[in-house]
């Protein structure tokens, strides 16, 4: 194996294999299953995560939905897009991936063999996906003029898309052309999506990088280290208000007051086009557990109330630019 090999999401055997995220980055380990049900629980419990990877592993478990159903399939397969649409509401990749598996099931005739059938387009959803990181990452090389010390927050790489990512990606291919001398990684709270995931995928990238607690981002932009941001997407309304893990918002304020570049990295299908803005994005609200305790460990009284959103919304006016795997569009945001 190189250095950067590990396998993020596969179809294997007809069953689906993933990482187990919330192992990272001290254990690789990989979970198998053909259970719909088994991996609706990964997505809720972040062992998968990131929109465009949940987007995939759902397109893949409502497939399997139907694997062993010789009877009553219409009804197998309702009870399963019920249950992964109910994982993650805010992530809009996931309704899209399932509302296309959904579409081929509607679609099918009696002489089509439906599972494979529904493998099929999860196979090509995959695929589509791998693509549109790459021309994500592409795209991203034209927001460099120098070389850049650049700050990203969560973890938008290969860890969130069966790809090499979104934000990521464009560091990973600015670092490639010269563009990129270091980053910093928001550890980002309460999961520590960045100092586990990011930090994993930087190392094994060699990209020079050093994790950071989300509250020093703005004082390293005060002392003029930071050139430009970049971060991933869950939802992005029409508008191009967008949604993304808590503290973006943080981010994007503090960059305008530095009259810095703050950049959003998504594929098209993060747009959702019924959303005028973001005051119509669902935000989803974590388990009080996730900030009362460290792992296993109890750090404040349970008792305590907790207020603890897994996503904010950054206006469209203090977004530089949006990279898709189409272009960069530009504020105002017409999709």
């Amino acid at each position: 194996m190189t250095r950067n090999s590990f396998t993020v999401l596969d179809f294997v055997n007809d069953k689906l294999v993933f990482i187990d995220q919330t192992k990272l980055p001290l254990v690789e380990e990989y979970i198998e299953t053909d259970s719909y049900e088994r991996i609706a629980d990964a997505i809720e419990k972040l062992e998968i995560r990131g929109a465009p990877a949940i987007g995939v592993a759902a397109a893949y478990a409502l497939a399997l939905s139907i694997k062993k159903v010789k009877t009553s399939q219409q009804e197998e397969f309702e009870k399963a897009y019920q249950r992964l649409a109910s994982t993650r509401p805010t992530a809009v990749n996931l309704f899209w991936a399932l509302n296309e598996i959904k579409g081929s099931f509607q679609e099918l005739n009696q002489q089509e063999n439906s599972y494979n059938v529904l493998v099929k387009r999860a196979k090509e959803i995959h695929q589509h996906d791998i693509e549109m990181c790459e021309r994500i990452g592409l795209n991203g090389l034209k927001i460099f003029k120098k070389r850049c010390n650049v700050l990203t927050h969560c973890n938008a790489g290969k860890l969130a898309t069966s790809g090499e990512g979104t934000a990521l990606n464009v560091i990973k291919k600015g670092f490639e052309n010269n563009f990129v001398k270091h980053v910093y990684a928001d550890e980002t709270r309460p999961l520590l999506q960045g100092s586990r995931l990011t930090a994993f995928e930087l190392d094994k990238e060699g990209i020079p990088f050093s994790i950071i607690t989300d509250s020093t981002a703005a004082f390293l932009m005060q002392q003029g280290k930071i050139d430009l941001v970049v971060v991933g997407a869950d939802r992005i309304a029409r508008n191009g208000d967008t949604a993304n893990k808590v503290g973006t918002y943080n981010l994007a304020v503090a960059c305008s007051f530095h009259k810095i570049p703050f950049y959003i990295a998504a594929p098209v299908t993060t747009v959702d086009k019924h959303c005028n803005d973001g005051s119509e994005i669902l935000i989803e609200e974590r388990n009080k557990k996730e900030l009362t305790h460290f792992g296993d460990k109890q750090i404040t009284n349970e008792d305590y109330p907790v207020y603890s959103p897994a996503f904010d919304v950054t206006p469209a006016s203090l977004i530089t630019g949006i990279i898709t795997d189409k272009e960069i569009f530009c504020y105002p945001y017409h999709f």
